[in-house]
């Protein structure tokens, strides 16, 4: 048992020292009543975020589209909460400075009912204060405003309708940053030796 303790303990300490990894690629996967696909979103070089994918099942037309504060599907995608807006802004365009950082505007379905996905944002992230791994995207029963009329929810959700499917957003892919690579690596495992010396002589 003791080396089973001291095992785990070792692998604990291990893990918390690749905090730093990079994420390059993420993916959703939604699925509700009639309506699935897939959503990936993939670290271009210049920092962008393309997002990728296909959704099927919607009746021809634009629909908002929209990364969510959490990854709770608890309740649905109402527990999703609203759209992820660190910075406390109105929402808009996904061209406008003024917008949330889950604003991605609208997705077109077309005659066959699939929406084919690839364009990309400069806002979200994988990594740091826009990361979205861990959130939800959310896709609407109506196409999203942009913030420019005057309905009462125009800024807030650009009157986008009820949620119709989500997904949690979850890692796919990441790098460990090649700078860091050969320090992470030794200090792993003198944290873990460290923490398994720590723990055995307690047990002594």
């Amino acid at each position: 048992m003791y080396k089973s303790l001291l095992f785990v303990a070792a692998a604990v300490a291990l893990a918390s020292a690749h905090d730093d990894i990079e994420v390059t690629r993420a993916i959703a996967i939604l699925k509700a009543d009639g309506v699935s696909g897939n959503v990936t979103f993939t670290r271009e070089a210049d920092g962008q975020i393309r997002i990728g994918g296909r959704i099927v099942g919607m009746k021809p037309g634009m629909y908002g589209f929209h990364v969510h504060e959490k990854g709770d599907l608890s309740n649905g995608c109402a527990s999703t909460l609203g759209h992820f807006n660190p910075n406390g802004n109105d929402h808009g365009h996904p061209h406008d400075e003024n917008r949330h950082v889950g604003d991605l505007g609208n997705i077109e379905f077309d005659s066959t009912q699939t929406a084919d996905l690839d364009f990309v944002d400069h806002l979200i992230k994988l990594n740091g204060r826009h990361n979205i791994i861990g959130r939800a995207v959310v896709l609407h029963s109506m196409a999203d405003d942009y913030g420019r009329t005057d309905h009462p929810d125009s800024k807030k959700t650009g009157n986008a309708g009820g949620r119709v499917a989500c997904g949690v957003i979850g890692i796919m892919d990441y790098t460990l940053p090649k700078s860091n690579a050969a320090s992470t690596s030794s200090a792993s495992v003198v944290v873990a030796l460290t923490f398994y010396t720590f723990v055995a002589a307690l047990m002594c």
